[in-house]
């Protein structure tokens, strides 16, 4: 159950978190921060466990003079609020009611009653924050040495106290796991229309994480094959153009994004992506970007493209296209110019204010990007034109 020692890590020396484990008194790092510790990645976020009541915690910190915040007081969750950043402290708790989608607690001073109520035995591990022990109740330190996503207990019971499970499950698989528990993966086959019960944008929070995973195309492909997609996502059918996408991305140094690649697991269809945007409650911002991704590309030069929906999008496109790499990374530092003149240029050339002059500008535009955005000298000899044919028409 103990004997390892946590590394030495960076985020072990955050200013101000000795002097919120001194407050606390009794404390253990718990869940990402020890399990990320000990594959040797970086840590953002640190949780701290601790028998104290919540109460207790927040009368603690206000004698060290620590900020905190009453972010979760029915859960037993307080936020210390230190100079580089929030760390939650959460009261040893279990589970006291679950309805699939929240939970019902009572606090506890035993930690193993604690660790039983956590979802993988990856995520059970607590280390001592002076001496660094490692604390395993349920053997997550040799499931994580196996690269081995394994629920804690019988997992048809873990997915029926919280559904978002399932998914979890694939995700930790996706960015861990080398092999998957079978009974944890038959749970989550046998439990996929759970997942309905749940709020779309708990499902697409998730989804979002696990497309980014190092090893998403595997993971994806398996979630088709099991069904896990056919009672919330339908659309999603095949990973063939999401591996494809993963290939051209690597190969062209462009970093993973969640939205491009959901894209690439719909139909090339901008009303399915509305759809599905919608259904998954994204933000605006999210669901411009999956239906313009959703959009056919159409053979437009890289820049004028970039120029037209913005770099960003345009990446997305020609990443979902055959076109040649070399046209992504064209856009990579490229920032689109801005037309050198306005309407009062072309009011200057003897066109009355009024709708001419933005469609005259805009005439010149286009030009101008169809010509490769060349410098001011041809702007204006643009605009001599576009005005003479103006002028000549009438």
């Amino acid at each position: 159950m103990a004997g390892m020692i946590l590394p030495d890590a960076e985020w072990r020396r955050r200013p101000g978190l000795d002097r919120l484990v001194a407050a606390l008194g009794e404390a253990r790092f718990v869940g990402g921060s020890v399990r990320d510790t000990l594959l040797g990645l970086s840590v953002a976020d640190i949780d701290i466990a601790t028998p104290l009541a919540p109460e207790t915690v927040i009368a603690r910190l206000k004698e060290a003079d620590i900020r905190c915040v009453p972010t979760g007081l029915k859960h037993g969750t307080v936020t210390a609020v230190l100079s580089d950043g929030p760390v939650e402290v959460t009261t040893l708790r279990r589970d006291v009611d679950t309805d699939g989608r929240r939970a019902t607690v009572a606090f506890t001073d035993d930690w193993r009653e604690d660790a039983a109520r956590r979802d993988f035995t990856i995520n059970a591990l607590y280390a001592d924050p002076l001496s660094g022990e490692v604390f395993d109740y349920f053997g997550g330190l040799a499931d994580l040495a196996a690269r081995h996503i394994r629920f804690i207990g019988d997992p048809l019971a873990r997915i029926a106290e919280d559904h978002l499970r399932i998914l979890r499950f694939f995700r930790f698989l996706a960015r861990f796991g080398d092999a998957a528990d079978p009974g944890g993966l038959d749970a989550c086959t046998a439990r996929a229309r759970d997942l309905m019960a749940l709020s779309r944008e708990r499902i697409a929070d998730e989804l979002l994480k696990l497309l980014v995973a190092k090893d998403a195309v595997r993971v994806v492909t398996l979630m088709i094959e099991r069904g896990i997609f056919v009672p919330v996502l339908p659309e999603i059918t095949s990973a063939e153009r999401l591996a494809t996408l993963a290939g051209r991305e690597a190969a062209s140094d462009t970093p993973p994004n969640a939205i491009r690649r959901l894209a690439a697991l719909l139909p090339v269809d901008a009303a399915v992506a509305e759809s599905v945007g919608a259904r998954l409650k994204l933000s605006n911002a999210q669901r411009q970007r999956l239906i313009r991704a959703a959009t056919p590309e159409t053979g437009e030069v890289a820049k004028a493209l970039g120029f037209r929906i913005g770099t960003e999008q345009a990446t997305d496109v020609l990443l979902l296209s055959a076109r040649d790499l070399g046209d992504v990374r064209d856009l990579r530092d490229w920032e689109p110019p801005q037309l050198p003149i306005g309407g009062g240029a072309i009011v200057a050339r003897g066109v009355k204010a009024g709708p001419d002059v933005a469609r005259l500008l805009g005439v010149v535009r286009d030009r101008w990007v169809a010509e490769g955005f060349p410098g001011a000298a041809r702007v204006e000899q643009l605009a001599d034109a576009a005005v003479a044919e103006a002028l000549g028409a009438t």
